[in-house]
């Protein structure tokens, strides 16, 4: 895909997906200093917050370039029904009915005749 300055670019879904990731690391890089009783790193917080930046630009290339990801909202919407709705009769989904088996159409080894002759090596 070519870039194209007139796709728009997501900038609040960027920024709120950022925000989410920082809240759920900043909670996890806590708990991991008060479990392990280790010297506080002010680094990990410093390097957290400077990927919003990268995070943010690099998807808005992307996105300048066509890329977008589906939404929860999409991928929702695109989910199949009730497993009870899959199951569909051969009938129904190519409109017309299954021809009567044939000896190339057989269901497989096991549906075979057994002859009583012994089998010659």
């Amino acid at each position: 895909m070519a870039w194209e300055s007139s796709r728009p670019v997501p900038w609040r879904r960027l920024i709120r997906e950022w925000l989410i990731y920082v809240v759920i690391a900043a909670a996890l890089i806590s708990i991991y200093y008060v479990v392990t009783d280790r010297k506080f790193d002010i680094g990990l917080f410093v390097g957290l917050f400077a990927s919003g930046p990268m995070y943010v630009l690099f998807g808005a290339l992307l996105a300048k370039l066509g890329y977008q990801r589906k939404t929860f909202k999409d991928l929702r919407a695109n989910r199949p029904q009730a497993s009870t709705d899959r199951v569909v009769s051969s009938t129904t989904s190519t409109g017309r009915a299954r021809p009567a088996p044939t000896r190339r159409t057989t269901t497989g080894p096991s549906q075979r005749r057994k002859s009583n002759k012994p089998r010659r090596r």
